[in-house]
């Protein structure tokens, strides 16, 4: 099968696409063939090795896929849930998506073929096409972890995220309106400003020439703050947070910012970090099955920006460090990948 994969962590350009041996579908594991894998930021921090992980060698880079089930290995037994009924159904031709792959001794996604741990898989909605499935992935299932599991989001509530048109913040703006919230984001300019109000925010910042302090203000106090920025101003987050308002954190892995502790706890305020791949299968299969739901009723809906084949992995990740790590990329949606 063709892959994108690397020997040895590095810039973008160790990234080789060639053959490798197709994978098989031992165990509880189950045969996908891909059809559209994206890209995430932390694909590439544990391609150049800022993430150490152990890798298996050669290590197919990516975390997320959508596909079609080719073969199920001899183990697998679909999840059930409290009543004893099928959840995902899983058998040759069936289309499904993944992430959490390419890490913790996972192999990756970015190839034709896939051997997926069945309890990953979840099914794509008929009407939802695979690179939109591929492009909520892991951006979905992270949105979904800090509203829901973390953040405890209830209808009437109001959401404030940095960066709404981003992969997060775009799905924390979506899913926020579908449980009834009020939403406030910022946005870099009048492109991304349009974009987050079509996705439902009511208030959108533009961060390089309004005064956030003073809009948030008027905005009124916030429930719960979705922070996405990898440098945190906690201080704007504190100040603005309501009595027993809770602050998720889930970026900037080598940040140190100031946290004014005495406004946060004499509120009964509450600070909640994590990352999506430290969630237990049944939490992740939880949101996605919800996400599934959304994307058929159109309620939420994917941001692609760019569209490339698989061969072009290497130039894939470098764009995707230009728009996370260099600031330098107007992009706006995510990077997905089509296979051959």
């Amino acid at each position: 099968m063709k892959a994108a994969f690397i020997e040895r962590p590095g810039p973008p350009e160790v990234i080789c696409y060639g053959d490798l041996p197709d994978p098989k579908p031992d165990g509880s594991k189950v045969l996908v063939r891909v059809e559209a894998v994206s890209v995430n930021p932390i694909d590439t921090y544990i391609r150049a090795g800022s993430v150490p992980m152990e890798l298996p060698k050669p290590y197919i880079v990516g975390c997320d896929l959508a596909g079609v089930v080719e073969e199920v290995g001899p183990d697998v037994t679909p999840p059930l849930d409290a009543e004893g009924r099928q959840i995902v159904r899983l058998a040759k031709g069936d289309r499904v998506w993944c992430s959490n792959q390419g890490m913790f001794g996972r192999q990756g996604t970015f190839a034709q073929y896939a051997a997926v741990d069945a309890c990953w898989l979840y099914p794509i909605p008929a009407a939802v096409a695979s690179t939109d499935a591929a492009a909520l992935a892991l951006v979905g299932i992270t949105a979904h972890l800090g509203l829901f599991t973390h953040g405890k989001l209830r209808p009437g509530e109001k959401v404030f995220v940095n960066g709404g048109s981003g992969g997060v913040g775009s799905c924390v703006v979506q899913m926020a309106r579908a449980v009834g919230a009020s939403v406030a984001t910022t946005a870099g300019n009048d492109q991304k400003a349009e974009l987050c109000r079509k996705l439902g925010a009511e208030l959108v910042i533009d961060y390089r020439r309004e005064q956030i302090d003073k809009l948030l203000g008027d905005f009124g106090p916030i429930d719960l703050w979705f922070e996405t920025l990898r440098e945190p101003d906690l201080e704007l987050a504190v100040r603005h947070l309501a009595p027993r308002g809770r602050l998720i954190l889930m970026a900037g892995r080598d940040a140190r910012p100031v946290f004014p502790l005495g406004p946060f706890y004499t509120r009964d305020c509450s600070a909640y970090g994590f990352a999506m791949f430290n969630a237990t299968p049944d939490k992740q299969r939880a949101a996605a099955l919800q996400i599934n739901d959304w994307t058929a009723r159109g309620l939420l809906k994917a941001l692609i920006g760019k569209v490339l084949p698989l061969s072009e992995t290497a130039e894939a990740h470098r764009l995707q460090e230009e728009k996370t790590l260099l600031g330098r990329s107007h992009l706006v949606g995510k990077i997905v990948l089509v296979a051959p």
